[in-house]
């Protein structure tokens, strides 16, 4: 993208005149791994609880000890500096513990979705080439169909090592329990992490190049569609944290507790709800399905002053279901929305009967993923917008088509960014990072514009990605295992408005002459061989789709015909 000081200059001087004004707009960033923020985090708070996992409490102090001896435990079996590892496992202390004991090795975490199917575990351990994972004795009937030679150790940690007042029980209250644990003793491939044994001498922390070194590698479908692994350095993820320490007023920033219910298998679950908190040292609640509606709201009712990182299906969940209590919701340190975009009028009910200020922020995968976000003062907000660029971080809108000219504020195109939280390229892709990565810009797919006030908005996206319940569906992967079915001629998947998730997934199917198809077994199907949440939930048949002149399916034109259907 061509270099214009002046839009530069003149961006700047709105941002300087708009910006929040407890917010620098540029501030330094330390030179430091993942592991790090956690370790002067530990020292400064020892004694402080740093995890609340369904009522059992352990202190920063604690933690450092297990984590040393999970990075033992994970050296002895191979773990070390850039060796990639997949990690599958629910929000937990197990997630947290081997989280930082990754990065305490210099190691790689490859991200997976418990809630995945078997084949596309190995569809994402086979791209980035794992060997490894990590994961619990409830997931583990997933990978006994996994070849050895594509996964060749499986370590196991039990939840109720880390529950020892409830021994026996799996993930009591939560989702979880429909997932019964494997038969995993004949398996020679597995290493179960033992608590009470000592793993032996602590390896020593490997010397990290932070700005090129990777930590995480997080899939995503990118600008076309197609899963990815972005590879994301410990600068990235560094950089987001602290970038995100700065929005934060201070009056916030240093009290109270944060609420982890929204993944951290999901990047913004794990930069928001892990490695914010733990960069200021505050207590994590830690609730491991938020699908479990009565553990998060029983949470927010149980705490004062709580940050709660969502997703708008988590909030009009909690909105709709009339249990949480408007005194105890009065008692919100601070709301954040993201993932997917928030409908105005849910965060219009939801602030009204909190008293509370959601605060929205943007981003992608790509970015660690925060690009920007709204003011925290309800004063400063402007609805229908995501607020401004983080500190350090410039955006610029550029003509759809060529990708490079600069568009005038007000002007819609598409939102590119540069700053340090921008990933270092795609996994074993340089086709797909040329693509996405343009001189340190990367290119968002979302279109959008500047205001006269430096306000942000997002007005479409490019790409046809669909986003359900905050979980980021690629349309292509579906069509591609509906058109294997017998009698499946052509097929469109679009995402349309649905009240609760913010989108759902709708398959319009056109069947072979002569055969026909029905919705119940279109949803069988597809409910074999993909995770829940990506199986259509409203299928539609039809003789032909719409298309242009050169044979494209017109998606747009489907989207407004069955989004304005009752």
């Amino acid at each position: 993208m061509p270099v214009d000081n002046q839009a530069e200059s003149r961006a700047e001087q709105i941002w300087a005149n708009s910006y929040p004004k407890h917010v620098r707009r540029k501030i330094e960033i330390p030179a430091i791994s993942v592991y790090d923020i956690f370790k002067e985090t530990s020292k400064k708070k020892f004694n402080s609880t740093g995890i609340d996992f369904l009522g059992k409490k352990y202190t920063y102090g604690e933690l450092v000890k297990i984590i040393d001896n999970v990075a033992s435990f994970l050296d002895l079996n191979g773990v070390k500096k850039g060796v990639r590892v997949a990690l599958m496992v629910p929000n937990s202390p197990i997630y947290a513990i081997n989280f930082f004991a990754m990065a305490r090795l210099g190691g790689v975490i490859v991200q997976l979705n418990p809630l995945y199917t078997p084949k596309e575990i190995v569809d994402e351990i086979r791209d980035a080439q794992v060997q490894f994972i990590i994961t619990t004795p409830e997931f583990y009937s997933k990978l006994t169909s996994i070849d050895a030679n594509i996964l060749s150790k499986i370590f196991i940690f039990r939840i109720e090592d880390f529950l020892p007042s409830i021994k026996g029980m799996l993930y009591p209250m939560t989702a979880t329990r429909r997932h019964v644990p494997a038969e995993i003793k004949t398996d020679n491939r597995i290493s179960t992490f033992n608590p009470k044994k000592d793993y032996g001498k602590v390896p020593e922390i490997p010397s990290l190049d932070p700005e090129n070194d990777v930590f995480l590698i997080q899939y995503t479908g990118g600008t076309t569609g197609i899963p990815k692994g972005a590879l994301l350095t410990h600068k990235n993820l560094v950089s987001n944290a602290y970038q995100l320490k700065e929005w934060v007023p201070a009056e916030i920033l240093e009290r109270g507790s944060y609420l982890a219910a929204i993944p951290y298998f999901h990047v913004y679950g794990m930069m928001t709800a892990l490695l914010l908190p733990v960069l200021i040292g505050r207590m994590i609640i830690m609730v491991p399905d938020p699908r479990d509606l009565g553990v998060v709201i029983k949470a927010l009712d149980r705490g004062t002053d709580i940050t709660f990182p969502g997703i708008p299906t988590m909030y009009h969940a909690i909105l709709h279901s009339g249990k949480l209590k408007v005194s105890k919701a009065g008692n919100l340190a601070m709301l954040l929305s993201g993932a997917a975009p928030l409908p105005m009028e849910l965060e219009k009910e939801f602030t009204s009967m909190t008293h509370g200020t959601i605060i929205e922020g943007y981003g992608l995968t790509e970015s660690s993923p925060v690009v920007s976000a709204t003011p925290i003062a309800s004063s400063a907000r402007r609805p229908g917008t995501v607020g401004f660029p983080l500190p350090n971080t410039e955006v610029r809108f550029v003509d759809r088509d060529d990708r490079k000219t600069l568009l005038p504020d007000g002007s819609p195109g598409e939102l590119v960014v540069r700053g340090p939280q921008v990933m270092k390229g795609y996994y074993n892709n340089p086709a797909e990072t040329a693509i996405a990565l343009n001189n340190g810009w990367l290119h968002s797919g979302d279109v959008g514009f500047m205001d006269e006030d430096g306000y942000i908005h997002i007005v479409d996206r490019i790409k046809d990605l669909i986003i359900a319940g905050g979980y980021n569906i690629y349309p292509r992967e579906i069509e591609e295992l509906i058109l294997t079915m017998e009698n499946v001629e052509e097929v469109a998947v679009i995402g349309v408005p649905d009240p609760h998730r913010g989108e759902t997934v709708l398959a319009v199917i056109v069947p072979k002459v002569g055969s026909s198809v029905t919705e119940k077994e279109v949803k069988a199907f597809c409910k074999e061989k993909l995770a829940v949440y990506k199986v259509p939930k409203i299928v539609k048949f039809r003789t032909s789709l719409p298309k242009s002149i050169v044979g494209k399916v017109l998606k747009k034109e489907l989207r407004d015909e069955y989004s304005t259907r009752d």
